[in-house]
């Protein structure tokens, strides 16, 4: 062998160090998010003030809880692919609010529905369920059922996840902001009827789930919507909804309480927000930066339904953001 070629193929000390360097710090990536069996996912009931609540759970026998809050206008399908993802490490449980999914429905003209309702049965869940600190994850509706918890309990929580979850009015345009408001407090039957449109059969598959997927629409399973439109066929069901919508202006009234919080308490806090999202716009996840200058940032390339599009990518940041806190 020519000797310039022996010298190339000798193996130096200072190559050996390098390796292991790059081996040891690839295998403490790969430690962090890397692949572990589900814990089956159950499907159960609990009494929750007179009221059958339904909850998906997995991974009973972890330690530390993580409680997912879905969005408008779904239930716990919304999160099918991120539970297994997150079972083999954490106990997870999510709800279906009063009113959604597959728990009870009390008749809207008899139960007023709003987001300080939805928040107690969740507590009151919770509480059957003996969970005393969770994380919690909050999307849309999640953010003002999960931040109304947090004022009801500061020191329950171990860590929030905030998914295109606003607290902050940079997150809204000021047409939306406007919506919200005429939402809230026009009566007109003219308005009560555009906002019962929203709640259509074309309006949840086109301008929900398929709004922020047009160049790739083959990402978003048809799943999400068929499941959303069968709690969606009555008039009552509808006007939960309605009655949702119509109480969301007072979200954006109570703000300033969530920021409150935020700053006081100062909870280890991941954002993972798509910044697609053209209804709660990725201003609205720098916002958080305020209150919790030490979150952990990402603006993921999705919409709205960030979760349907890339579960797995959500489920890396959440594993590795969970370890550093236990570290």
């Amino acid at each position: 062998m020519h000797p310039d070629i022996q010298n190339n193929l000798k193996i130096r000390p200072a190559h050996i160090a390098s390796f292991i360097v790059f081996l040891l710090v690839s295998m403490s990536t790969l430690t962090a998010t890397d692949a572990v069996w589900p814990s089956k996912t159950t499907y159960k009931y609990a009494n929750v003030n007179g009221k059958k609540i339904f909850y998906r759970e997995a991974g009973k026998q972890h330690e530390q809880t993580i409680v997912l809050l879905h969005g408008y206008p779904s239930s716990s399908h919304s999160y099918r692919e991120l539970i297994p993802l997150l079972s083999g490490r954490y106990h997870v449980i999510a709800p279906d609010y009063l009113g959604s999914g597959y728990s009870d429905r009390p008749n809207p003209e008899t139960q007023k529905y709003t987001f300080e309702l939805l928040a107690q049965y969740v507590e009151g869940l919770l509480t059957t369920l003996k969970v005393k600190r969770y994380s919690l994850y909050i999307q849309d509706f999640g953010a003002p059922v999960g931040f109304r918890m947090l004022l009801n309990n500061p020191n329950k929580l171990d860590a929030l996840i905030v998914q295109n979850g606003n607290a902050y009015l940079e997150g809204l345009t000021l047409p939306r902001q406007a919506f919200f408001k005429a939402a809230n407090e026009d009566s007109s039957k003219a308005q009560q009827d555009k906002i019962y449109s929203f709640t259509s059969e074309q309006a949840i598959i086109n301008k929900q789930y398929l709004r922020d997927v047009q160049s790739n629409p083959e990402v978003m399973s048809p799943d999400s919507w068929t499941h959303d439109l069968h709690f969606l066929q009555t008039k009552a069901d509808r006007v939960i909804q309605v009655q949702l919508l119509q109480d969301y202006y007072n979200n954006l009234l109570d703000y300033p309480k969530w920021q409150a919080y935020l700053r006081k308490y100062q909870p280890p806090t991941l954002i993972v927000w798509g910044k697609n999202d053209p209804a709660f716009i990725a201003e609205g996840a720098k916002a958080y930066l305020k209150d919790v200058p030490n979150a952990e940032l990402y603006l993921l390339d999705s919409g709205h339904f960030s979760v349907e599009e890339k579960p797995v990518e959500i489920a890396k940041y959440i594993i590795d953001f969970m370890n550093k806190l236990a570290q």
